[in-house]
């Protein structure tokens, strides 16, 4: 069964390769190409000879029945749908994750929003959000698990429970921070808007929600923006991210950037460098744009250079890493309550491994079994991509 990605064209070469490695592997082995890549090209997968099933998205809780009916028929079967007139959300639960101590929750799929360079609409479909007890349930199980923390994640989460009758994000949000056993709720990546007055006056009171912010921007260019198709302004975003700063104490405020988009100038990355510095996030995912066939952006004939894409990636790069050291530099000297995940071992000694809240990385010299355990840490150093702490004995 593989489970395919289509979010660019590489990601689709990717998945052609790794169907014809599974079928040189073991000739007699059934194919299932499952997920967005299914979903978008029906028609070029019906042709490969190594497929047996193809199946798309919002379908995939029937694999076992697909591959069990193609035993007894040895048949290819297609079973994709219009994914843009379902309203299904798919339930699939899960209550355990081997070797991990955080645990993500899916809460809706399909996105509504049509970014100029984006596929996911065409093969994700419309917002669909998870009913809230069902996540509520699922959340419960993970817990007895043994699970502390968990990631509420989704195709756009922002858009949670817009189709769903009086529920929205922090609704769920404070219904997961009454159960006993979650110490931590992380959010996905979220879109500015969702960043209200009204949300932060909620969130804020919610001691379990992580102050780890990931804040979709994309661009610091109020032109890029628009022809992204963006539905925000550099201005409005940064507003955004006065106001959480206003209701956390310097809480970590990620995102995404993108460079090279279809007709940026230099002057245009410059005013995006610009912003980026100005907002001052604690860590930038850089990506060079790459263009994906089947949307707006793919078919602009001003299309920047792999050599320029090359050369603003490497500098954004640079710059976000400066910032992201400045961040965890303000943090020495702090108390961090820190979520210990996995023993690793630096020049012959064995540290214990966790995250902060603000999903910092920390280390401390391994003490006995502290998997899966919070413990208050005094951070003293920072060394390349860790902050280094000490145990502070005065748990509380």
């Amino acid at each position: 069964v593989i489970n395919t990605c289509t979010v660019t064209n590489m990601a689709d070469k990717k998945s052609r390769q790794i169907v014809s490695k599974a079928k040189k592997r073991n000739e007699d082995a059934i194919i299932a190409v499952v997920g967005c890549y299914a979903q978008a090209s029906k028609e070029i997968l019906e042709k490969d000879n190594n497929i047996d099933i193809i199946i798309g998205n919002n379908q995939k809780k029937s694999v076992v029945d697909t591959v069990e009916q193609y035993i007894k028929e040895n048949d290819k079967i297609d079973y994709v749908i219009d994914i843009n007139n379902t309203k299904e959300y798919e339930e699939l639960t899960i209550n355990k994750v081997d070797g991990k101590t955080r645990a993500y929750i899916k809460i809706q799929d399909g996105c509504n929003q049509f970014c100029a360079y984006c596929i996911i609409p065409y093969v994700r479909g419309r917002v669909r959000s998870r009913k809230i007890q069902e996540i509520i349930s699922e959340a419960k199980k993970l817990a007895t698990n043994g699970y502390k923390e968990v990631v509420l994640t989704g195709i756009h989460i922002a858009s949670y429970g817009i189709d769903l009758i009086d529920t929205t994000l922090i609704d769920l949000i404070e219904l997961i921070n009454e159960i006993k056993g979650i110490d931590r709720i992380r959010i996905g990546s979220l879109e500015p808007n969702i960043i209200t007055e009204e949300f932060l006056l909620r969130a804020a009171k919610v001691k379990k929600l992580c102050p780890h912010f990931h804040l979709s921007l994309q661009s610091g260019c109020d032109e890029t923006l628009k022809r992204m198709n963006r539905k925000y302004t550099t201005k409005e975003y940064y507003d955004k991210v006065q106001l959480l700063r206003k209701y956390y104490d310097n809480p970590a405020i990620t995102t995404d950037i993108i460079v090279g988009f279809p007709r940026e100038t230099d002057e245009e990355y410059e005013i995006t460098r610009e912003f980026v510095k100005k907002v001052k996030f604690s860590q930038v995912h850089v990506f060079k744009y790459s263009k994906r066939e089947g949307t707006k952006a793919a078919n602009d004939t001003q299309q920047v250079s792999e050599n320029k894409k090359t050369i603003r990636s490497k500098d954004l790069i640079n710059l976000t890493q400066e910032l992201t050291n400045a961040y965890k530099m303000s943090m020495i000297g702090l108390n961090k309550e820190v979520l210990f995940e996995e023993i690793i071992e630096i020049n012959k000694i064995k540290y214990c491994v966790g995250h902060t809240k603000e999903y910092i990385e920390v280390i401390v010299e391994n003490h006995g079994n502290m998997i899966n355990s919070i413990k208050k840490v005094l951070i003293n150093n920072n060394i390349d991509r860790y902050l280094v702490g000490k145990i502070n004995d005065n748990q509380y």
